[in-house]
């Protein structure tokens, strides 16, 4: 190569001409040689393999190898012209109609029975048929025809797997491998980073073949070496990463914060009204053991919904209040703030009263801080805080503004962590005049692949076990297309519920027309495909009212409330004023009322898995049973409907966390969406790939002990650097 050869950091336009760097960069956010060359198939299809038509999902963007059938033309009713229908099938019985409109009898000449293509578009339904309207296509050369020569399209699938990539309308998967066999012909290889050593040790491929393999198989058995390989560069740069991570946390200085004999927390676990679970008791004194180090304890605290890690936390906090410092917690939502202000003044009694009468000897204060507090009441309270008076203190993001001054803030408790923004806890923990402990809590099970590569410089603590009195919740899918008459039996099983004294809530997937304004929360689906926006909470409850629910008292809650008006609902439903509370997903996370015992999810098929495990623990949380419907139009067979049914069949939320991580996109997990960037894990599975992981782990535990900044490795460090960016490292480093 001379020395002015492409490199990966080569722009595109210079490789492949401005109008297709253009439509790359702008769908597909590749600029650069590297970033194409990291763009990889999503899949590889194989000519006579199918694809299973049968098996799309209307209103999904496809790409389908499949075969002409048979074509069809026939005049348009509705304007002048002609419409060309032409049938393909992938040989595995299930065929998609696709459909060209106006006079086009070349497109039918060339689109003769036969003939293999690859047919790109959005599926929708007509009369029960599957079609692509207008679709994008490249027909594939046959030697047999006799066009393969003179087929621009062929040599990119020319090789026995066809590789189809993650494309856009304007820029379909056959441009995409014209433009990676371009690059791939010209563009030097690139140094490969990863040591001699562990290549030999871990019978890795070179990158460079790796690289040319993933996009130009030469068979199934090169495409796993290279994919292997690949997923290794992934696996090993996140574990160097938090590896070094937490080496560097180790080293850090914090302030002891002992437990002290005959303090708060021993008068609180003398009044408690119940026994701690042995899993309550077993990470509590994990959490004492960190509390009364000198480095910051950084630990994640995993529980299924209502397994106690409130409890757990308050402890914490009154370990640290009895050490002389002061403890927050960062709640995501106002209403939750509210709810653990309330629950714990509850739990405290006199010992959460410090300054009152009745109050305990040893009392503290429990502040809450939120944005809607009234001028004087936020003086007051920001004083309390600023004096330390309050040891403990409970907020929203409110307690991240300026002017909110702790006066030795030591434990800082994150309650649902996925719901906040990496800068918005690194605000708190920024209050502290050294590195406070950090307990971060989440009720979303994570499976122990998903730990070790998300939380793998936290210390994780899990609670499984249920407290005594906890009741058992039923769910059930209820179809409301194919069967309408089991909504109905619904409605009057809630009445039902009511009549028995109980409460229940009623959650729909948004708040109504305004909300897509407001940013609160998602904006209604605009469908193509004929599907309704979903169902909103200011539609439903009056058409509950006249109808099936007549007579109940309902109550509303949703995010754009105004806060006071918000706690007023929740009080009333807390009061029992309320029988039915039609709420979004506001409800999500932390709201407690033991008398609700049922909840119906409408288009519960919008939800994802965890999201529904979450909103299911918000009953059978007293002595009564709960029930759980999730209501849904999905057919029976669709990957929606299987979805639901997975939850419906499991109350075990670590099984559905895998469930839930297999039908993401991997890179969700590691904050992509948080930091709105496109995700590095491209090939990695969390959950199929956990013995790569842990070898990786292995290995990067190895070098970070010999060179922990990774001096003797610097193309490596390189490599760690473009693999794991400054965002995302901050992301895994604050859980």
């Amino acid at each position: 190569m001379t020395s002015d050869a492409s490199t990966v950091d080569t722009p595109l336009k210079k490789l492949v001409g401005d109008r297709t760097a253009k439509a790359l960069a702008g769908h597909l956010d590749l600029h650069t040689a590297g970033d194409l060359l990291y763009h990889f198939p999503r899949r590889y299809d194989e000519r006579g393999e199918h694809t299973d038509i049968r098996a799309l999902d209307v209103g999904e963007q496809v790409t389908v190898l499949a075969q002409v059938q048979r074509t069809a033309v026939r005049p348009m009713r509705q304007r002048r012209g002609n419409l060309l229908e032409v049938t393909v099938g992938d040989g595995s019985g299930g065929t998609l109609t696709l459909t060209f409109f106006g006079n086009q009898a070349w497109r039918e000449r060339e689109l003769r029975p036969g003939r293999w293509g690859m047919f790109a578009g959005k599926v929708t339904e007509f009369r029960g048929k599957r079609q692509l309207n207008g679709p994008e296509y490249v027909l594939l050369g046959d030697q047999t025809d006799g066009e393969a020569a003179a087929n621009e399209q062929v040599e990119e699938f020319a090789g026995a797997l066809i590789p189809v990539y993650p494309a856009a309308a304007a820029v379909p998967t056959w441009v995409i491998a014209r433009c990676v066999r371009v690059v791939l012909d010209t563009v030097e290889p690139p140094e490969d980073p990863l040591p001699a050593t562990v290549r030999a040790t871990r019978n890795l491929i070179g990158l460079d073949i790796a690289l040319r393999e993933i996009h130009r198989p030469s068979s199934r058995e090169d495409l796993y070496r290279a994919r292997r390989r690949l997923k290794w560069d992934e696996a090993f740069a996140v574990q160097l990463t938090l590896v070094r991570r937490k080496q560097q946390a180790a080293a850090w200085p914090a302030r002891a914060r002992p437990a002290r004999q005959g303090g708060l927390l021993d008068a609180f676990d003398a009044r408690l009204p119940y026994e701690l679970t042995g899993g309550q008791r077993d990470v509590g004194v994990e959490i004492a053991a960190d509390l009364a180090t000198a480095h910051p304890m950084h630990r994640l605290l995993q529980g299924e919904v209502g397994s106690g890690k409130t409890v757990v936390a308050l402890r914490a906090m009154l370990q640290v209040v009895d050490a002389g410092g002061q403890a927050a917690l960062l709640a995501p939502t106002e209403v939750l703030a509210a709810q653990h202000h309330r629950g714990m003044l509850d739990l405290l009694g006199p010992l959460g009263q410090a300054g009152q009468l009745g109050a305990a000897e040893q009392a503290t204060r429990v502040e809450l801080v939120t944005g809607s507090l009234g001028a004087a009441a936020r003086r007051r309270a920001l004083a309390e805080v600023a004096s330390g008076a309050a040891g403990i203190v409970l907020g929203t993001h409110a307690l991240l503004y300026e002017g909110v001054d702790f006066a030795d803030l030591g434990l800082v408790v994150v309650d649902e962590q996925h719901r906040f923004g990496v800068e918005q806890r690194d605000a708190l923990r920024a209050k502290a005049d050294q590195p406070p402990h950090v307990l971060v809590m989440t009720a979303t099970p994570i499976p122990r692949t998903v730990a070790m590569t998300v939380y793998g410089d936290l210390e994780i603590s899990t609670l499984s076990q249920l407290p005594q009195g906890r009741s058992p919740i039923a769910s059930h899918v209820v179809p409301a297309a194919e069967k309408p008459a089991f909504l109905d039996r619904a409605w009057r099983r809630l009445r039902e519920e009511v009549g028995k004294g109980h409460q229940a809530y009623v959650v729909c997937p948004r708040i109504g027309e305004a909300d897509a304004k407001s940013g609160d929360e998602e904006p209604p689906e605009l469908d193509d495909n004929g599907r309704r926006p979903p169902l909103a909470v200011t539609e439903v409850a009056p058409l509950l009212a006249e109808g099936p629910l007549h007579g109940v008292r309902i109550g509303i809650l949703h995010g754009r409330l105004p806060a006071d008006e918000k706690d007023a609902v929740m009080r009333s439903f807390a009061d029992g004023e309320l029988d039915v509370l039609v709420a979004t997903t506001v409800v999500e996370v932390g709201v407690n009322v033991p008398n609700a015992t049922m909840m119906v999810v409408l288009d519960a098929d919008r939800f994802g898995v965890s999201q529904l495990h979450q909103l299911r623990g918000r009953v059978g949380r007293g002595s009564a049973p709960g029930l759980c419907l999730l209501v849904s139009e999905a057919t029976e067979g669709s990957s929606a409907r299987e979805r639901l049914d997975a939850v419906a069949s499991t109350t075990d939320g670590f099984k559905l966390a895998e469930l839930d991580l297999e039908q993401r996109r991997e890179g969700d997990v590691l904050g992509a969406t948080q930091s709105g960037r496109r995700s590095h894990l491209r090939l990695l599975s969390l959950l199929r790939d956990a013995d790569l992981i842990r070898d990786a782990r292995a290995e990067a535990i190895e070098m970070v002990e010999e060179d922990p900044d990774l001096a003797r490795h610097p193309a490596l460090a390189a490599s760690v650097a473009a693999l794991v960016d400054a965002d995302r490292a901050e992301y895994l480093e604050k859980g």
